[in-house]
């Protein structure tokens, strides 16, 4: 299994982890199907993508609606691609959408079995164990969130966006306090790639634990995977 979690995507500064995981998705193919957080009707935020991935020699091929899944013959399209796109939008739709359609487990599974995944921002969020700090981005307490359980393909909770608001910080800290799962928070621009055996930071993303903030550290961040 391949993850990579991206704060924003389509700017400059993720240059370099772009090359990465192209370099990781061209490795099997160039198929990358795309799961949407909720309605795109016009297709805008797919065909941004679509020309993004395509300036890496990737194909965006598959565009998935959730809420108008047309059956089997669509969901083994999606599961033959290469990799496979989370896309950004609000989490806890997103969420609903993915256990309404029963699509949760099997996209935990296929991502299990040496899937490659990509999420940014709320598709990032989906990857970790729980939604709860999605809450701060509506001005709610993450320790409120009861029914948060997402993908748990990483062991740790993921902040995107840190840079937003200065007031972040200093409320992921309190929240660390009461949780006992590292939590990375990335600035937009920064992001991981992660695998067996591969962990690749890129920018500076903090690791935030028991009321503490300092910068992510690869050795910590492999023994978390080892050991989940």
């Amino acid at each position: 299994m391949i993850t990579a979690l991206y704060s924003d995507q389509v700017i400059a500064e993720n240059a370099p982890m772009d090359r990465r995981l192209a370099a990781l998705v061209l490795a099997r193919g160039n198929r990358i199907g795309y799961i949407a957080s909720g309605p795109d009707p016009q297709r805008a935020f797919f065909d941004e993508k679509r020309q993004y991935y395509r300036s890496y020699g990737l194909s965006l091929d598959l565009f998935v609606d959730l809420d108008a899944l047309s059956g089997d013959e669509e969901i083994n399209r999606l599961f033959s691609c290469d990799a496979i796109h989370l896309s950004g939008g609000h989490t806890g739709d997103f969420l609903r959408r993915l256990r309404q359609s029963g699509m949760l487990e099997k996209l935990r599974a296929w991502a299990r079995d040496d899937g490659i995944v990509v999420g940014t921002s709320a598709g990032a969020i989906l990857m970790t164990p729980t939604i709860a700090v999605d809450a701060l981005f509506s001005g709610s307490s993450p320790d409120a969130v009861r029914d948060g359980a997402a993908l748990g393909l990483v062991p740790f909770e993921f902040f995107p966006h840190l840079n937003d608001d200065p007031g972040y910080l200093s409320a992921l800290l309190r929240y660390s306090e009461t949780t006992v799962t590292p939590i990375l928070a990335c600035r937009d621009g920064e992001g991981l790639i992660l695998g067996k055996g591969l962990v690749e930071i890129f920018g500076a993303p903090l690791m935030i634990s028991g009321g503490f903030a300092e910068a992510s550290d690869g050795d910590r961040i492999a023994d978390l995977l080892s050991r989940a």
